[in-house]
């Protein structure tokens, strides 16, 4: 028989079971199914795939059409569209502008039915971080929403997300921001990102009446999290807040400078000082880290970052070095009273054993039973008769 006229499957049955091999590749399928009718029909389909693969297509759209008649038209540039209407505030400002990603011109008005997973990996080539982050979201959206019959990309498969080293900012290159920064609103906000160690967002929006004097305490609501934050503050931080409005916005002009913008702004601050792998968000991971240093306790310095896990904290102060002192210098430290020591009984600091503790001569039947005395409060005993 001439091989082009030779079907591509063969059918066969073993145990109950359908299965087809495949005569090209070698390989055996089960059909899931004991039923000959069954099994017939999805041979012959397999073997129509393999002949007839535009014919296919079409067949497969007009089916699919039947329950969704947008879905032969609908493109990514629509499942994009559909996903901006879902959020609000910064992460709709985020998707807004992730979708002018050029990386997506290679399938943004491609259709969902047409995509294959080779157009997925070249957006992947050509984008950077950001765009494997929100292309997996994308494809997500439209596998939840029923728009895609079949995950274009298995998980497993997804190359995976590989950020660039995050480091905190030292007190050097602080200072010599600080130095070369001539903007007087600017410097104040940079000396408090130091000392605070809060987002740059919710430093930036601070006002005079977030400022509790007496009580040397700042209270406002978290930008990301909407939950309230209170920080207490030393002399340092109120020097710096003694400088600034008394009334209104604390920083009334970078209030009005979106987030990205600020950022911008410092990273070229930082270039043309020659400081790289710092940005803003530098500052949080400082903080963390001199928390770490000094033995700030974690759940403090959690709350005061206003981290929710334990785990994204430790991640901030991962780079913090901690002195370990030797055991000879701690116990030295405890002689000369520098450590608060753990209280001990007069029996025990003398070398004698606990009240009631057994010694290594004496068995369980030498050890008379004590009895516990009366409280004092108790009352004297009457005889009944």
């Amino acid at each position: 028989m001439n091989s082009a006229m030779r079907p591509r499957c063969r059918l066969y049955r073993r145990h109950g079971i359908f299965y087809v091999h495949d005569h090209l590749t070698g390989k055996q399928q089960s059909l899931g199914t004991r039923s000959r009718k069954d099994a017939l029909r999805l041979f012959a389909a397999k073997n129509e795939a393999h002949q007839q693969p535009v014919l296919n297509l079409q067949l497969a759209r007009v089916y699919l059409t039947a329950t969704d008649p947008a879905l032969a038209v609908r493109t990514w540039n629509d499942v994009v569209v559909e996903i901006i209407k879902t959020k609000h505030g910064p992460t709709q400002i985020r998707w807004e502008v992730a979708r002018k990603d050029h990386a997506f011109d290679l399938i943004r008005s491609l259709t969902l039915l047409e995509t294959r997973a080779e157009h997925f990996l070249r957006v992947l080539e050509k984008g950077a971080v950001a765009t494997n982050v929100f292309l997996r979201r994308i494809h997500n959206f439209a596998l939840d929403m029923n728009w895609l019959p079949c995950s274009l990309i298995p998980r497993r498969q997804w190359p995976a997300v590989v950020y660039k080293p995050k480091r905190a900012i030292t007190l050097e290159e602080h200072h010599r921001i600080l130095e070369r920064e001539s903007n007087p609103e600017r410097r104040l906000y940079y000396e408090l990102c130091w000392h605070l160690g809060t987002s740059q967002s919710d430093l930036a929006h601070l006002k005079a009446a977030d400022i509790e004097w007496p009580n040397r305490v700042l209270s406002y609501q978290r930008g990301k999290t909407g939950t309230p934050a209170l920080l207490h503050f030393g002399p340092q931080v109120e020097a710096i807040l003694r400088r600034l409005p008394a009334e209104g916005s604390l920083f009334p002009d970078l209030r009005t400078v979106r987030a990205g913008d600020r950022a911008t702004e410092f990273k070229q601050r930082c270039r043309g000082l020659g400081i790289e792998g710092v940005t803003l968000h530098s500052y949080r991971y400082a903080w963390a880290e001199r928390a770490r240093s000094a033995g700030y306790p974690e759940r403090f310095a959690q709350e005061a970052l206003g981290h929710n896990s334990k785990a994204v904290h430790r991640a901030y102060a991962k780079r913090a070095v901690v002195k370990v002192p030797s055991l000879e210098e701690y116990e030295q430290q405890g002689v000369e009273q520098k450590v608060i020591p753990f209280p001990l009984s007069a029996r025990t600091a003398s070398g004698l054993p606990p009240q009631g503790a057994r010694t290594t001569d004496e068995t369980p039947s030498e050890t008379p039973a004590a009895t516990p005395p009366a409280p004092a409060f108790a009352a004297p005993l009457r005889s009944v008769g």
